[in-house]
């Protein structure tokens, strides 16, 4: 990697940085300012939006009900579930509207999602009456089955049974989830068998968690039974979702010819301009290694969706690098370059990870270095991936400055941690053919990423003591780290006083 790159990488913008990674919008729009577009953006979930409701109302803009619920709507859609409570709370609050049984269970779902189900449970005991219905009771439960609270659960359930709450279907499929998420898949039917003799009818979500619990105790046959059923009482109402489900058990069970005829009947059941489907059914074909559907499907989703947003891409280009088709990838690379989408670091990190599966470190590199040069953010684990591979090669040199490039971006990515086998060669290379200042400048910039350890300190005594320098300074350093002298520890300095 070149200083010039590695630079770049140290003094770029923050902007460049995907901080709103989940963002798929075009950035060449010019959209009118609304609550929602000033909202929308602020993706750290660490922002508060109080302040951003509170200057739209000071600056004599109207609030509309509706735009709040939209934007609530976007921000659990996005997992923003913090931020969605905050405008809940306060549209609640100031008494925008008022609050409906509807609007109490959106509360309470995101109360129990961000505190847990006792303050829902709390929340919940608050309402009045009347807000007590199938909705708030609904929630609630959901709420517990989140936390895996089994017998608050099913106490919760007989509850709305008795009351007259638990006539549809979806309780009855919480407790479905609940043991599922137990694997307890045996439960699953039982709960199927008792909305039957309660005379609720299975919906398509029903009957998916049981096709699911056999599929999880790879009982083929039982899965097929389910499935019968259920064309039998559904008829043109199951949905591609259910067929994409068996499909994937017949993968797991290496049928793959019954999985390409569960393929077909879910592509017969997608709604032509549903991106989700097409990318579930992409990721199925690629697993049963056929890359013709891919590129098949990838161009009807082309055709029928008005575009594709960095999802599709995602999708795409890990199932092509799946397959280890990694000139098909490059060209959709090449696509997403141009479709004028938001910069997501993860998008080139899926070529370089091809890449490096294959040995091509050079190719790697190289696609990096060029995003430096465009101003784009990469990841610290592109570089890493890269880094580690150089190791493999014997190429250490090329490593180290891989390894510089992946901690200097790990600023904005303080998750990544490094891969301490890789480190710990680099450092055993730096002690034995560094120089001073190279050593303590990886040094310090490992002390972001990981704690102080004994190769970082022998590394810094290798180097120092070659060079002739007084080391005491490391020494104490080290005693203050805890880190006592061992044997080899004695051996470096012993070395060092026999030059």
């Amino acid at each position: 990697m070149s200083l010039k790159s590695l630079t770049k990488i140290l003094i770029r913008n923050q902007n460049a940085i995907t901080t709103t990674i989940r963002r798929s919008y075009y950035t060449n729009r010019t959209k009118k300012t609304t609550l929602y577009t000033k909202i929308s953006p602020l993706g750290d979930p660490k922002t508060t939006l109080v302040p951003e409701l509170e200057n739209w109302v000071q600056n004599g803009n109207k609030i509309r009900v509706a735009e709040l619920q939209r934007i609530i709507r976007d921000l659990r859609k996005r997992n923003r579930f913090t931020q969605a409570l905050e405008v809940s709370e306060w549209m609640n609050r100031n008494e925008i509207c008022l609050f409906s049984p509807v609007e109490h269970a959106v509360q309470l779902d995101l109360i129990g999602k961000v505190r847990g189900f006792l303050s829902a449970e709390s929340y919940f005991n608050s309402l009045m009456d009347h807000d007590r219905n199938d909705k708030t009771y609904g929630a609630l439960l959901n709420c517990y089955v989140r936390e895996r609270q089994t017998d608050k659960s099913l106490s919760h359930l007989q509850k709305m049974k008795e009351l007259g709450f638990a006539s549809a279907p979806l309780a009855y499929n919480n407790i479905m989830c609940l043991y599922t998420n137990l694997g307890e898949h045996e439960k699953v039917l039982h709960v199927l068998a008792e909305m039957k003799k309660n005379n609720v009818s299975p919906d398509n979500f029903s009957y998916r968690i049981c096709i699911n619990s056999y599929g999880a105790r790879s009982d083929i046959e039982g899965m097929e039974k389910v499935l019968n059923e259920m064309e039998c009482q559904m008829g043109n109402a199951v949905d591609w979702n259910t067929y994409a489900v068996v499909a994937n058990i017949y993968i797991k069970a290496s049928l793959a010819d019954k999985a390409i005829e569960a393929l077909e009947k879910s592509e017969e059941k997608l709604d032509k301009k549903d991106g989700t489907g097409y990318n579930h059914l992409i990721t199925l074909y690629a697993s049963l290694g056929n890359k013709a559907e891919v590129l098949r499907l990838w161009d009807l989703e082309k055709i029928e969706c008005k575009r594709q947003i960095n999802r599709d891409f995602v999708t795409m280009l890990e199932s092509l690098v799946k397959l280890n088709e990694l000139e098909e990838a490059e060209k959709i690379l090449r696509e997403w370059e141009s479709s004028g989408n938001f910069h997501d670091a993860r998008i080139p990190n899926i070529i370089v990870v091809g890449y490096c599966r294959n040995g091509l470190y050079e190719k790697a590199e190289a696609l990096l270095e060029d995003l430096t040069e465009k101003g784009k953010a990469s990841s610290p684990n592109s570089w890493a991936n890269i880094a580690s591979g150089y190791l493999e090669k014997g190429k250490t040199a090329r490593s180290f400055e891989c390894m510089k490039a992946a901690l200097a971006l790990r600023v904005d990515n303080k998750g990544w941690k490094p891969n301490h086998r890789v480190v710990g060669d680099i450092l055993c290379w730096l002690g034995d053919e560094g120089s001073a200042e190279d050593v303590e400048a990886f040094a310090t910039s490992l002390r972001s990423a990981i704690p102080a350890n004994r190769e970082i300190y022998h590394a810094l005594l290798k180097a120092n003591v070659r060079s002739g320098r007084d080391v005491g300074g490391i020494l104490y350093c080290m005693k203050t780290d805890k880190i006592d002298e061992d044997e080899d520890t004695k051996k470096i300095l012993a070395l060092g006083r026999s030059i």
